[in-house]
């Protein structure tokens, strides 16, 4: 058995970087960047008005002054009107700041009789006004290369006048479940049979990653049905298979994907649930074979096949995603396998985080996976732990709901 970070590591070292596409920014949500946006102007595009108000030389207004009010200044209608000693405009939130002025007078600040105001308060140079470039200037990246846009960064590209995108391509990801057991739902469930609940929980966690998931029919247990379900694979960027990578006589993924041009880079790694994960190439499509067990390849998925999506897409990630919290409960000292134990989440009245993980962890069980917050992470050989201790935790809502 390998490490995770080993396994990871393998596995993101033999991914290739998609390829790129231009869209626009109505479908560019959720993408990740492929190039940086870069402003094609400044924001604002020159000094204005942060206020209503009167535009004035601050030296003007003193209090009790009395101003000429010699013309008004509309957002969008700039002024030609030079502001002269004694004089000023009357200007709105966003209009461009005039000639000679070099402050903002809010109205609040004022009393008005027909053509001239009375300064009520004194105002100081350049208040309430918004320089050129006070946002970000012309030709500044504004979003980088390998983000994920938001929708703030869908703002400030379309502040920045940049109708178009350089993304990377969505992934493409076949999902092949196998075994003569696995059932669709809403099928009728005979004997000795089971629901196949994983695929669809993966295109689920998929497309919330970005990509675009493709179930193939389940593949039964025997090589014609498994090398038949993967001869037309030239058209994604990863193939999944659920099930089938362990060791019993029926467990015949690496056996008939390998007469096929499966090439194996590692079997079985150091974790729980999940030991009996499988990474290769197959003809120049990556491979990942998943446990069978549908929370078993839930938490392979989210320790591999995201990052794996990530890192394909050429997404930078500022962090690991974990955080600390405290043990609700004991625990006792750890095997030679990395733990992903399903929990729950709580603060109490001090605010401090607490993480209690559920007292049955089975790889087949799907109500505790519904249910937990968050993943709890225990390293290998970790000694026991008591109630209160310090743990780290990956939560799950937000990442992949």
């Amino acid at each position: 058995m390998i490490e995770v970070s080993e396994a990871l590591h393998r596995i993101l070292s033999a991914l290739p970087l998609l390829g790129t596409e231009t869209i626009s920014l109505t479908e560019a949500c959720g993408r990740i960047t492929a190039a940086p946006v870069t402003a094609r102007l400044f924001n604002p595009p020159a000094d204005v008005s942060s206020m209503d108000g009167y535009a004035v030389r601050a030296a003007d207004t003193v209090e009790g002054a009395k101003l000429h009010v010699i013309g008004d200044i509309p957002a969008g209608h700039p002024s030609d009107r030079t502001v002269t000693p004694g004089a000023c405009l009357r200007i709105f939130t966003g209009s461009l700041v005039p000639e000679g002025a070099d402050a903002i007078l809010i109205q609040e600040n004022t009393t008005r009789d027909g053509d001239h105001i009375t300064v009520t308060e004194p105002v100081t140079s350049g208040r309430f006004i918004r320089r050129k470039g006070l946002d970000f200037s012309e030709g500044q990246t504004v979003v980088p290369t390998g983000k994920r846009l938001s929708a703030r960064d869908i703002g400030i590209a379309a502040a920045a006048n940049c109708p178009w995108i350089t993304v990377r391509r969505r992934p493409r990801v076949a999902i092949l479940s196998t075994g003569d057991e696995i059932v669709l739902p809403g099928d009728t469930v005979p004997p000795g049979s089971i629901v196949g609940s994983a695929a669809f929980m993966l295109a689920a966690l998929l497309r919330k990653a970005g990509a675009e998931p493709i179930i193939l029919p389940v593949a039964r247990d025997t090589v014609d049905s498994l090398t038949g379900s993967t001869r037309q694979l030239n058209t994604v960027d990863l193939l999944l298979t659920i099930g089938g990578a362990s060791v019993g006589d029926y467990d015949l993924v690496k056996k008939a994907l390998g007469e096929t041009g499966l090439v194996t880079d590692f079997w079985k790694i150091a974790m729980r649930p999940g030991k009996p994960l499988m990474f290769g190439q197959m003809n120049g499509t990556p491979v990942i074979g998943l446990p069978g067990n549908p929370v078993a390849a839930f938490v392979c998925s989210f320790v591999f096949v995201l990052p794996a999506l990530r890192a394909m897409s050429g997404e930078v990630t500022k962090d690991d995603g974990t955080e600390p919290a405290r043990l609700a409960t004991d625990l006792s000292a750890n095997d030679q396998r990395f733990d992903y134990l399903r929990a729950t989440l709580s603060r109490d009245e001090s605010g401090i985080l607490w993480a209690k993980p559920f007292s049955r962890q089975d790889s087949s069980m799907m109500a505790p996976l519904a249910d937990c917050d968050a993943l709890l992470l225990r390293e290998r050989f970790a000694p026991e732990a008591k109630q209160g201790d310090v743990c780290r935790i990956v939560r799950l809502q937000g990442l992949v709901d």
